[in-house]
């Protein structure tokens, strides 16, 4: 190429970028399209990308403007692309943090090129949302009429098994549609979990990950996805986190805990059941929740985490996410609540900021 030619192409390309608005302001990196993220040297000193999970994306994006605030200098970037594609992109550290809520298996922390760190963030409920109208009466599930729904085995809502758990419910003869994630989802790993540790036949035919093969149902992308179409399908029932349910208002039911309580969602259920976990907590933080023992204890609750590297190469963004992890862990634990996330035990909380010492170490 002649220089004359170059220069012509340069030209060309920044009036492009000027006449398309492209430009971002001196100093700054342009936001990246969504499900796009780079950790490389691109990436502005102070800016942090990471991907994941949508179950805490509410608080997640509450955390990283209220950080903001407090040091304007740094811009924390999340894609929330779903738990299975944070995982895959922190593995390929084409992130510099990934979030999940299903723990990593020790076959994805294998396939790392260095050890990763799972820090729990906040608690929260998945709910069975569903929309029937007509239907005033809030509908009661236990675990195991939940496993047959998503099974396929109970199709109409006045099957005898759903008229069993809601005495005196005017049930209609309406077809029930499943809906469920599309997506590799930490959700879905949360709702599995559950299902498999109270239906057998659930765990036998469908089992527990962040991706399984469906029976039955449609599927819609992210919490925000399944909420939608539980809201615009009649005769529908889907699971999502707490604050996509409440927030989209979209009718959800208590579920009958291992004390044989039917215990609705609530910031003081989810609370109740991860008091189990406190005492046994493992050192890697990867515990499950769900069908906890105690009377008030929400059956289907689980810790949200955050995943770091432990010997991350960039000293100076793991500076930087070190310290927001200190202050999400102790200043920011105070949004949870008014976004339906529970806050962590503080004993937890403690354990937490132990393990923060030997990150970057």
């Amino acid at each position: 190429m002649t220089p004359s030619l170059r220069a012509i192409l340069v030209l060309w390309a920044g009036l492009a970028a000027a006449c398309s608005g492209g430009g971002a302001p001196q100093g700054q990196t342009p936001a990246l399209p969504a499900g796009e993220t780079s950790a490389g040297p691109a990436a502005a000193p102070g800016q942090i990308n990471g991907a994941g999970a949508t179950f805490p994306n509410p608080i997640y994006s509450k955390w990283f403007a209220e950080y903001n605030t407090i040091h304007p200098d740094v811009r924390i970037n999340y894609q929330p692309i779903g738990s299975g594609g944070g995982i895959r992109q922190l593995i390929n550290q084409t992130v510099f943090f990934g979030a999940t809520d299903g723990p990593m298996t020790d076959e994805q922390l294998k396939a790392a090129p260095g050890p990763i760190v799972h820090l729990p963030t906040v608690l929260g409920g998945v709910v069975p949302a569903y929309n029937l109208p007509g239907v005033s009466a809030e509908l009661r599930f236990s675990g195991p009429l939940l496993a047959d729904i998503f099974l396929g085995k109970v199709k109409k809502w006045n099957d005898p098994a759903v008229a069993r758990e809601n005495a005196g419910a005017k049930l209609p003869a309406t077809d029930i549609t499943v809906v469920h994630r599309s997506d590799g989802s930490g959700t879905t790993y949360i709702w599995v979990d559950y299902l498999s540790k109270v239906s057998p036949e659930w765990k036998s035919k469908v089992g527990l990950a962040t991706s399984v093969n469906w029976p039955v149902g449609v599927g819609g992308k992210g919490n925000e996805g399944v909420a939608g179409l539980v809201k615009q399908t009649p005769g529908s029932i889907g699971y999502v986190e707490l604050i996509y349910a409440t927030q989209n208002n979209i009718a959800y039911g208590p579920v009958k805990n291992a004390a044989g309580r039917y215990v609705k969602a609530s910031l003081e259920s989810v609370t109740a059941a991860a008091a189990s976990s406190v005492d046994t907590m493992p050192a890697d933080f990867r515990v499950s929740i769900t069908n906890a023992p105690g009377e008030g204890a929400y059956p289907i609750s689980s810790y949200t985490w955050l995943l770091l590297y432990e010997h991350p190469a960039d000293k100076q963004r793991a500076r930087i996410m070190l310290d927001f992890m200190k202050w999400a862990l102790t200043d920011g634990q105070k949004y949870a609540p008014a976004l339906g996330y529970a806050p962590l035990p503080e004993k937890v909380v403690g354990l937490e900021l132990e393990a923060l010492k030997k990150i970057g170490s």
